[in-house]
């Protein structure tokens, strides 16, 4: 975090840069208040895009969609964006039914929800109305031609990874992966990123979420080959407990690699087995600048996933340019292969609806995570 005051002056080049174009920034100023709910009735609005954020208000994730909502807030104060209206809906009592009441209203985009599986609930619903959908999942298998995905996946962050790991030497893969969803679309990703690579998948290893579980399956991985590196792929917890049962804190090889999982976990840091280990992630050097300026205005500090609502919103009010007020949004902008520009780097979206996007690589060392292989500044084709 940054110390004293909010530098104006960094904040505007920043947001200027993310806009690709001469947009007003207000960094500071009255602080507003969190986006209403809708009312049952919304005035017909003739000069502006009507936009919805389907996210939750309350429950258990009210927090994660408050903050979401806070960020496109601040997104459309940052950019003084006039023609564009963002109306909240609370996914909490059903995400259907809020995306039925959002386009009831008059919504011609909808942004969110933020669950896997509120997104396959949400997309048939928007797809009957001919709506596109910018959802914040990070689920690649919710993705359509309609259904655009924001959040990082785990076939981004492998793939940069093992990239980076072959580029090092590393031929020999081992993999130690939990069941279950998460743990099936990782392994489907580091199968391919490796075979992309010219590496081989020497062995793996499954285990169930729980303590003893993944301390067995590492300890059989680990006597099944040799390996010049492996993927752990789950989230920090299970990393460090399976970390001394792949190798010894000494040892320099294999080389442990993670997903984008363990980004912003200290334990991954802290953990001598873990010493050399790669992962990668958004980079997140913009999120500080944005989260002091979230924190002056709110009063408190965002969740890491505000930055997929701010960046939903840039990219809307750079599609708003050329998008005619009352008409359908237009979606096939959304492929452009030049992409967009966020707090979270460069991304695009495939035609499939999967995204894309410039991660850095990551190593922990001298108990600390420090930047080995920069984002790339824009997508090379």
């Amino acid at each position: 975090m940054f110390e004293g005051r909010i530098d104006r002056r960094r904040i505007v080049v920043l947001t200027t840069a993310l806009l690709l174009a001469g947009c007003k920034v207000i960094p500071e100023g009255p602080r507003p208040t969190p986006p209403p709910p809708p009312s049952d009735n919304l005035p017909a609005d003739l000069q502006r895009h009507r936009i919805a954020l389907l996210v939750p208000l309350s429950g258990d994730n009210a927090g994660i969609g408050q903050s979401i909502a806070n960020a496109t807030t601040m997104a459309l104060l940052d950019t003084n964006a006039k023609t564009i209206r963002i109306t909240t809906y609370d996914t909490a009592g059903g995400a259907a039914g809020a995306a039925r009441k959002a386009i009831g209203d008059g919504a011609k985009l909808i942004l969110g929800p933020v669950q896997s599986d509120e997104v396959d609930d949400v997309a048939p619903v928007a797809r009957a109305a001919h709506i596109p959908l910018i959802s914040y999942s990070s689920d690649e298998s919710s993705g359509a031609r309609d259904v655009f995905q924001m959040g990082t996946s785990p076939y981004n962050s492998i793939n940069r990874t093992v990239r980076y790991a072959r580029g090092r030497g590393a031929l020999r893969y081992g993999l130690l992966a939990p069941n279950g969803d998460y743990g099936s679309r990782a392994s489907a990703a580091f199968n391919a990123a490796v075979k992309a690579s010219g590496g081989t998948v020497v062995a793996s290893s499954t285990y169930d979420r729980s303590n003893t579980s993944v301390v067995s399956a590492a300890q059989r991985l680990r006597g099944r080959g040799s390996f010049d590196a492996i993927l752990i792929a789950d989230g920090a917890r299970f990393a460090v407990l399976a970390a001394p049962n792949l190798k010894s804190s000494a040892a320099a090889s294999p080389r442990l690699l993670g997903t984008e999982l363990w980004s912003g976990e200290s334990a991954i840091a802290k953990t001598p087995s873990l010493r050399g280990a790669l992962f990668s992630a958004v980079p997140d050097n913009r999120f500080r600048q944005f989260a002091d300026s979230y924190k002056a205005r709110f009063g408190s500090a965002p969740y890491r996933m505000a930055t997929l609502g701010y960046d939903s919103v840039l990219l809307a009010v750079r599609i708003a340019r050329e998008w005619k007020v009352g008409t359908p949004f237009p979606a096939a902008r959304l492929t452009e292969r030049d992409g967009f520009l966020g707090l979270d780097g460069p991304f695009r979206f495939n035609a499939d609806g999967t995204i894309e996007r410039a991660l850095e690589v990551r190593e922990a060392r001298g108990g600390a995570v420090t930047v080995v292989s920069a984002a790339p500044a824009r997508f090379a084709d």
